[in-house]
């Protein structure tokens, strides 16, 4: 298979590979479009088994990170970078310095923030050789972590699919959250405050005591979360939770967590439908990380301090629009994918129109 015939290919505008011998760098830099602005998407790291599979990761997730941004109505295109490494063994600060000056080669076609791996102590080192560079702190223009947004804009749509697939609040309601990091930790913990019961799983037996402490949660074990009878299953760990396989013992009303990427393909996308789960497209869903982020490269293309107001806009935008998308898919009745789908790709072709127009 060639790059050109990957499915994840989808008419990317750059791929672009890096490799540097004395840090050890070995990276991926996708950049699917820059119809609506410069492409914008974090920076995974993660100890993929070949580079084909990163490659297919970097572009899916670049993909994805278009639709995003189109779905969030950011100026922003979407884009991706993946480190190959293991981020407990093999972070450095000459790594992440590297690293930044791939970004910067780039030519301000892409802006990076944390994505799975990564944290914006490590960003901060990349910063030294790139000015494209996002969700740091420790300066007027910076956003810090975008895990707490992502989990606050996930919540309002956990919240929101409730109360049209059960016509209830979250009090009482069961959660089952599988991976409990920094964003499925910290929609734990708002879950619980408004007074869900959660059950909870995660490889990191560490991350897992401590939201257990946190929000008396059950544990279970990874492999098990699939077989808890729940009234929301949350995936908030890596892509494809959701296939024809796990959604055979997922026992649901709600499919409706952070993860990127959590259908296995479009046939996973139906058998939900089918099954009567309504759920909430990841892309639409977690976009309060990227809006964040937004928020920060506004405030740097500007030279103006960051403004939190301008985020809790675009948080409220983003809950009217998967409002939007669940309306059309149930007066339709399609499945919310499908439905969300559409309507990313018109606003990417619609801006990718008038720029060829201009």
């Amino acid at each position: 298979m060639t790059l050109f015939d990957s499915p994840a290919f989808e008419g990317h505008e750059g791929v672009h590979a890096f490799f540097d011998e004395r840090t050890g760098l070995r990276s991926i830099i996708a950049v699917h479009s820059t119809a609506r602005g410069p492409a914008a998407g974090g920076c995974r790291m993660w100890p993929y088994a070949t580079a084909e599979e990163a490659l297919t990761d970097a572009l899916r997730l670049s993909r994805a990170m278009s639709y995003k941004n189109a779905m969030a109505d950011l100026e922003l295109g979407g884009g991706k970078a993946v480190i190959i490494g293991d981020s407990r063994t093999q972070k450095t600060p000459a790594l992440f310095e590297a690293f930044g000056r791939a970004v910067e080669a780039v030519g301000g076609r892409y802006w990076t923030a944390e994505d799975v791996g990564v944290s914006p102590e490590d960003l901060t080192h990349a910063r030294k050789h790139a000015r494209y560079v996002a969700g740091l702190e420790g300066h007027p223009a910076a956003s810090g972590d975008p895990s707490p947004v992502t989990a606050e804009g996930v919540f309002r749509g956990v919240r929101l699919c409730v109360r049209r697939a059960l016509n209830r609040d979250l009090d009482g309601v069961k959660v089952a959250i599988q991976g409990v990091g920094h964003v499925g930790g910290y929609l734990a913990e708002k879950l619980h405050a408004a007074g869900a019961r959660l059950v909870i799983a995660d490889v990191n037996q560490e991350a897992v005591r401590r939201i257990a402490d946190l929000t008396r949660a059950e544990v279970v074990a990874p492999s098990a979360i699939f077989d808890v009878p729940a009234d929301v299953f949350a995936p908030c760990a890596l892509g494809g939770a959701v296939s024809l396989e796990t959604l055979a013992r997922l026992q649901v009303r709600v499919i409706a967590g952070a993860a990127n990427n959590q259908l296995a393909d479009a046939a996973a996308g139906r058998a939900v439908f089918d099954r009567g789960i309504l759920y909430a497209p990841d892309y639409v869903i977690n976009g309060g990380g990227i809006i964040n982020v937004a928020g920060e490269i506004r405030a740097l293309e500007r030279d103006e301090a960051f403004d939190p107001a301008w985020v809790e806009a675009k948080l409220e935008r983003l809950d009217q629009t998967l409002a939007e998308v669940l309306d059309r898919a149930q007066y339709e009745r399609r499945p919310t994918n499908e439905v969300a789908n559409e309507i990313a790709r018109a606003r990417i072709s619609g801006a990718a129109e008038k720029k060829a127009a201009a």
